[in-house]
């Protein structure tokens, strides 16, 4: 048997002659480089342990990080532990040299959320990365496109409660029947980033929802039939909005071609809202809850929302920050 070289000895330790950026890297070297790391943790310092006669905190960026990570790649506590150990690459943006030190274990990593949602910190960081957009000419204008989407939750009784989730509820959709909670969104039409983000059960109609989702400046609004007939809704929380929304064409067994022309129209600028939605389900892969209750999961979502918000704009960042 061959004597192991230092590069076989442990990756990414800068001995390996033969290697490639991998995709992962790539990723996180791009995202690293256009999160507004220290105004997102300015919102939590006031909150974060300070440092007193006991082991001192782990660095808040470094726990700021590892929350990201958790949400990029779909990662539970546990599964976020074990992933710093594995992977050269996360330790490398965490910033967590096994030379030296631990990588945090899963009950800190498991603190570090429980304080962001108890003192509502998700909306705040959500909040100030739209800042961080806007401050960089990315912001949000006058047409805004709602839109709803499932996210499934385990419908077994196979557990130890022995009962599905009581904040979970199920819905008809077509002819197939889901179970979980329901996200709800308020999307920018031009540079297609969340303004307004919401989450219920998934037996809630969408159009319930809808006055959460403007901001109040709007001049027009675009959404699927779900959200027809609403347009006293519209007006009431933003005055000067024209509704674009798509209405009803058929009627029985008639189909009005006019009004399946105009749905079509509309559509080419509501089908824009998929491209952030898809991001949070298919990139990150938030198809299903990770947590029991609603309040846990509408908190994962806002921060998806704003990672969803950075990815989305982060060519347009690089270059900024290249100028």
């Amino acid at each position: 048997m061959r004597q192991m070289t230092f590069a076989a000895l442990g990756g990414g330790n800068g001995f390996e002659l033969h290697r490639k950026t991998t995709r992962r890297e790539a990723f996180l070297a791009e995202m690293d480089a256009v999160v507004p790391w220290a105004a997102l943790c300015a919102e939590i310092e006031p909150y974060y342990p300070k440092a007193g006669a006991g082991r001192p905190p782990i660095p808040l960026e470094r726990m700021l990080r590892i929350h990201f990570l958790q949400h990029w790649f779909n990662l539970s506590d546990p599964a976020a532990e074990e992933a710093l150990y594995d992977s050269p690459a996360m330790r490398a943006f965490a910033g967590i040299d096994l030379g030296r030190e631990r990588a945090p274990d899963e009950t800190t990593i498991l603190n570090f959320r429980h304080l962001i949602e108890a003192h509502g910190l998700a909306q705040r960081l959500f909040a100030a990365t739209n800042a961080h957009l806007a401050a960089r000419g990315i912001r949000v204008a006058t047409g805004t496109i709602v839109d709803a989407t499932i996210i499934h939750a385990p419908s077994s009784t196979k557990n130890a409660a022995g009962a599905r989730d009581p904040e979970m509820h199920q819905t008809k959709k077509g002819n197939q029947w889901y179970f979980g909670m329901k996200g709800h969104f308020g999307v920018d039409s031009a540079e297609k980033i969340f303004h307004s983000v919401a989450a219920t059960a998934a037996n809630v109609h969408d159009s319930v929802v809808l006055p959460r989702l403007l901001h109040g400046r709007e001049t027009r609004v675009w959404g699927d039939q779900a959200y027809r007939g609403q347009r006293a809704v519209i007006l009431a929380r933003a005055p000067h909005a024209a509704d674009f929304t798509n209405k009803r064409y058929r009627h029985g067994r008639r189909i009005d071609e006019a009004g399946r022309e105009k749905n079509r129209t509309k559509s080419r600028v509501r089908a824009r809202v998929e491209h952030p939605i898809g991001t949070i389900k298919r990139i990150f892969g938030f198809d299903k809850v990770r947590y029991r209750g609603l309040f846990k999961n509408e908190c994962r979502l806002v921060v998806a929302c704003a990672l969803a918000n950075l990815f989305t704009c982060r060519r347009r960042l690089l270059r900024f920050a290249a100028a």
